[in-house]
């Protein structure tokens, strides 16, 4: 058995006066005062840390920072051919397996919209799968889309297609990773890492993403994927819309618009004091000036 030295403080550090050493023997608070002092600094410490972070992370997501390119007539989407009478806006999740879907089955037909000029595309973001599943994939991604997006529309449509073709399984969050949200970027022509990489880690646009779902709930859409013909909402997955059923529904709220913006050719129902006496060819608008004058329907 081991020989005992004698008692031992909670240091393990023998009593002086139990050895036979000189000196006071000092209270158990006072031996503990030093100590104490130590872990209430590092508590300290610790304390300001969070605090500058809570602050750090509340400059990047407080703040609302529209991408470059976005109208103010529409700051929380992304659009694509702008100035013609219709907008088809897609509320999508890029964690979401159903917005993928509908990527792939209905990404071609929305390109011939756009390539007929019948109407402006607009992308809206949704991020309710990271409330669903945990962790900030949705959010992250969607930021670095924006990212893509302040480097000009080329840029915004190919760093999608990335996000699509590598869209990870709900419950593994690849998304919240810069480095590969920063990876998949090396993939698209002309997107310069140098200034995506900052963007992507500083959450430029986080504060405009978190903007865009809390607009989307108020609406009370339901679940993605969810398109708006000039404000009329559909669901084309769960309505089983077809994708020329969808393209058909965009061709008549274009023709509705064009309709809209024509000339009336109806009588007046008050007319003139001098409705009795024939006209003078000089007083009557020719209809070709008739037409010049009115707004065009014609997609710029």
């Amino acid at each position: 058995m081991a020989e005992s030295k004698g008692p031992q403080d909670a240091q393990g550090q023998t009593d002086p006066k139990a050895s036979g050493a000189a000196g006071p023997r000092r209270s158990g608070m006072a031996r503990w005062r030093p100590y104490t002092a130590a872990i209430v600094a590092v508590g300290v410490i610790f304390a300001a840390s969070a605090l500058i972070g809570m602050q750090v992370r509340s400059g990047q997501t407080g703040k609302v920072t529209v991408p470059t390119g976005v109208p103010s007539e529409a700051p929380l989407a992304i659009g694509i051919n702008p100035a013609v009478p219709v907008t088809l806006t897609v509320y999508e999740d890029l964690r979401n397996p159903q917005s993928r879907i509908f990527y792939q089955q209905y990404g071609s037909t929305l390109d011939t919209i756009l390539n007929s000029g019948m109407a402006r595309v607009e992308y809206r973001f949704v991020t309710s799968v990271d409330k669903q599943y945990g962790g900030d994939g949705s959010v992250m991604a969607a930021n670095a889309a924006a990212c893509a997006q302040d480097q000009g529309k080329d840029q915004f449509v190919s760093f999608m297609k990335e996000l699509w073709s590598h869209q990870p399984e709900r419950r593994h969050d690849r998304f919240a990773s810069e480095a590969y949200l920063e990876n998949l970027a090396k993939k698209v022509k002309h997107l310069d890492a140098a200034t995506f990489a900052p963007c992507v880690h500083n959450k430029d646009h986080v504060g405009w993403v978190d903007a865009s779902q809390k607009d989307y709930l108020r609406a009370g859409l339901g679940e993605v994927p969810v398109v708006q013909i000039n404000g009329q909402t559909l669901y084309p997955l769960k309505d089983k819309i077809s994708p020329a059923g969808l393209q058909e529904a965009v061709r008549q709220a274009a023709v509705k618009a064009q309709n809209s913006l024509a000339p009336s050719t109806s009588p007046s129902s008050s007319p003139s004091p001098s409705a009795s006496r024939p006209a003078s060819p000089s007083a009557a608008p020719s209809a070709s000036a008739s037409a010049s004058s009115a707004p065009s329907g014609s997609p710029s």
